[in-house]
């Protein structure tokens, strides 16, 4: 029993470590960007990628094991419907994670090379923010409905 209230507990840190981590980044992403400020967009896009590969990867990893100890320890079928419609969601918010982290590492790269030579934003920098945005939309989505699939299992 103390294991699986252990894994239990590990397993809802992770998924309080990528909500948390997505708020902020999308947060601290957006503020920045209304700024305007190129030098400020710079720093925040050099955090928010740092922010991501350390936090989010990290729970991203760690969240199908614990979820698959869980299951072992609490011999729940993998045929659950809310499992597996928990794991279909998992693969949609991957579906448009992945993407975000190449589109922060260029706007971060764009950033940086305007706020070096002082100059404003591309365009390019500008597409990247807006499908970023929307990018985030079914990805931040699809993780808030697993948190309530994890927590009701109402099928």
């Amino acid at each position: 029993m103390m294991l699986y209230l252990l894994v239990k507990y590990l397993h809802v840190l992770g998924a309080i470590v990528i909500l948390g981590t997505g708020t902020g980044i999308a947060f601290f992403m957006l503020m920045a960007h209304r700024s305007r400020n190129v030098a400020f967009i710079a720093r925040t896009a050099e955090t928010v990628v740092i922010a991501d590969m350390l936090f989010t990867l990290t729970a991203v990893l760690l969240q199908p094991v614990s979820g698959g100890v869980l299951m072992w320890l609490s011999s729940t079928a993998w045929t659950e419907r809310w499992l597996i419609t928990s794991l279909g969601l998992y693969a949609v918010a991957g579906l448009f994670w992945v993407p975000v982290v190449f589109m922060q590492i260029e706007m971060r790269d764009l950033a940086r090379k305007a706020a070096d030579h002082n100059q404003e934003l591309s365009p390019r920098y500008f597409a990247l923010f807006h499908r970023w945005f929307l990018f985030g939309i079914p990805g931040f989505g699809s993780v808030m409905a697993i948190l309530w699939l994890m927590i009701a299992k109402p099928f």
